[in-house]
């Protein structure tokens, strides 16, 4: 095996070690509540770490066992995974920029606007088409349950820094003046006619806030979190993937350098 493509079986083999870190953000992500009510959130980065480990793999025995044609196959296919996770960075970038939230007085957590999201993300997340199966994914799981079992006393809860999603789903919003009796109970509102949300909360635990505009931007403004801190690592892996490919691609010319001068000393001879 020459120089080169040792040099290239390293590099592919710090690929496949790049393609873990994505793997597991992926999953990560898949098993976050509102993802897992998203079905067509929850794989995309998943697919493309395994498709890079896959690729990356092809590239090392390639490099391994001096094969000129899977080192070809594995730049092509390397150069259009990087690509696309590029496309997906910048995608969730863009939508994700708009926050939605907002202070509450004396409140630690926030609450969210629904308005305050970028379009795209509202139109595809929050229409009246996706919103019905999402609405009874998220009554049917327990992250509203939760805070019933981590907090006791209105002071505690005011001063937890709860998820946008438990901010949105699981209570009222605070301007309509509903009374703490536990995180999931509120009774006898002040400004009941203040906002719509208002009309609609119900201490039913199969409905909440379910239903209301508040419960839809806690769920984008959660997205928007788990994204944003997803996105740290696939940024560091892209650039990481970056410096592999531009490196592999010197690599792989030398190795054809090599080959040709290795035919043409052997032919010499």
């Amino acid at each position: 095996m020459g120089v080169s493509n040792k040099i290239t079986a390293v590099l592919n083999f710090i690929a496949i070690l790049c393609s873990i870190p994505i793997i597991a953000s992926g999953i990560w992500l898949a098993s976050k509540p509102d993802n897992e009510c998203i079905h067509w959130l929850r794989w995309p980065i998943v697919f493309i770490g395994i498709l890079i480990l896959l690729v990356s793999l092809a590239g090392f025995v390639g490099a391994y066992w001096n094969r000129q044609g899977l080192l070809a196959f594995y730049l092509f296919c390397m150069a259009i995974l990087i690509s696309l996770l590029l496309i997906v960075l910048v995608l969730t970038f863009v939508i994700t920029r708009p926050g939605g939230a907002y202070d509450v007085p004396g409140r630690a957590y926030k609450e969210y606007r629904l308005a305050g999201f970028s379009s795209w993300l509202r139109d595809h997340v929050t229409n009246s088409a996706n919103w019905g199966k999402i609405r009874n994914c998220l009554a049917e799981s327990n992250f509203c349950f939760q805070l019933s079992q981590d907090y006791i006393s209105a002071d505690q809860f005011f001063a937890a820094h709860i998820s946008p999603l438990q901010s949105g789903c699981c209570k009222p919003p605070t301007i309509c003046g509903y009374q703490y009796v536990n995180p999931t109970m509120w009774i006898n509102p002040v400004n009941p006619l203040v906002d719509l949300d208002c009309s609609i909360w119900n201490n039913d635990p199969n409905q909440l806030c379910y239903g209301c505009d508040s419960c839809k931007a806690g769920l984008l403004g959660n997205l928007r979190k788990e994204w944003r801190r997803t996105n740290v690592i696939l940024i560091v892996a892209v650039v990481v993937l970056i410096w592999v490919y531009l490196i592999a691609c010197s690599a792989f010319k030398n190795a054809q350098t090599e080959d040709l001068f290795r035919r043409y000393k052997q032919g010499w001879v």
